[in-house]
């Protein structure tokens, strides 16, 4: 019996080597918290970035994934990367921009044309900005989705920014989204993202804004009854790492695990594009949100545009500037 296990042991382990699924104790174990449930296409595309890391390093280099605010908050997470507690994270680009307040230039609203100007605007704009977060302890790999946010809430339907006047809107804890949602008449409630499902069920806010992907995988939409497509903010989601972690590697380990990142990165924005039409499908199927695309969208841009005037000089004109001329 020992000498048959001894020989299956190692036919398994010339098999391994043989397919190329064999890989080397890892050299580097890393974590990366971010805060959406493991369905959600920017979780899956962290996943996916961990999956091509370990292919690419082989496997020398190991992220090993906690979704779902198991490492804390969005703010507890970068605070954990800058320090390096925490190896890598996703987050969004508007509590990033409480570190670096020129990155919220790009939560600003309806300050993209359409998520191809987004994308273009990330990868040029977003890491020329990114770059000044090396200061602070961190590094920006690229720039994965969130997506496009809209509104929803218990009250009615909302077509025209006067229907958001009185609305309790949940946001992030963002100046931008505070103050447009002042801007559109509504009571803006900073709030952790972790909390947002209880407020809603219980009543504490009458609303929230998110992406898609949020609303449908957090099961927002169980807790709302009308979605409005307003469009009015895209949500960049930039992969930080550690500089602590990231000095650890040689500059040959870093290449492979940036190629990753680029890698993943175009595999999860795909994926986005893919999922959104069939979230919002099963919301309808569900019953149980009513979804509004008859939105007033020009009417919503000029009603936050004084938004841009008032953080003008924390993002930065220049920023402003080019981010919407990017072709």
């Amino acid at each position: 019996m020992q000498k048959g296990t001894v020989w299956a042991s190692l036919i398994l382990a010339f098999i391994l080597v043989v397919t190329g699924t064999a890989f080397a104790e890892p050299e580097f174990v890393f974590k990366l918290g971010h805060i959406a449930d493991p369905e959600n296409p920017y979780a899956q595309g962290a996943q996916k970035f961990a999956d091509l890391v370990k292919e690419k390093t082989g496997g020398k280099v190991e992220i090993q994934v906690f979704p779902s605010s198991q490492l804390g908050n969005q703010r507890d997470l970068i605070e954990g990367t800058q320090f390096g507690t925490i190896d890598f994270t996703l987050t969004s680009t508007a509590v990033l921009g409480n570190f670096l307040p020129e990155v919220a230039v790009f939560d600003l609203p309806f300050i993209f044309r359409d998520v191809q100007h987004a994308y273009k605007a990330l990868d040029t704009v977003g890491m020329e900005i990114g770059a000044k977060l090396e200061g602070k302890g961190m590094k920006v790999l690229v720039y994965m989705e969130n997506g496009v946010r809209h509104m929803t809430n218990n009250k009615h339907p909302i077509r025209v920014p006067e229907d958001m006047k009185g609305l309790k809107i949940r946001v992030m804890e963002q100046p931008i989204y505070i103050e447009m949602m002042k801007a559109l008449g509504a009571n803006p409630t900073p709030m952790a993202f972790g909390e947002l499902f209880t407020a809603l069920q219980q009543g504490v806010v009458d609303g929230q804004e998110n992406p898609a992907a949020h609303i449908y995988t957090a099961r927002f939409f169980e807790v709302q009854k009308y979605i409005s497509l307003t469009g009015h903010t895209y949500s960049a989601e930039p992969v930080l790492v550690s500089l602590k972690a990231w000095n650890k590697l040689s500059q040959e380990l870093q290449e492979k695990v940036l190629e990753a990142a680029v890698e993943a990165r175009d595999w999860q924005r795909n994926l986005c594009r893919e999922l959104e039409d069939g979230y919002w499908q099963k919301i309808r199927e569900s019953g149980k949100s009513e979804i509004n695309d008859d939105v007033d969208k020009k009417a919503f841009a000029e009603a936050t545009r004084g938004v841009w005037a008032k953080f003008e000089d924390k993002v930065g004109k220049e920023n402003i500037e080019k981010t919407v001329n990017v072709q």
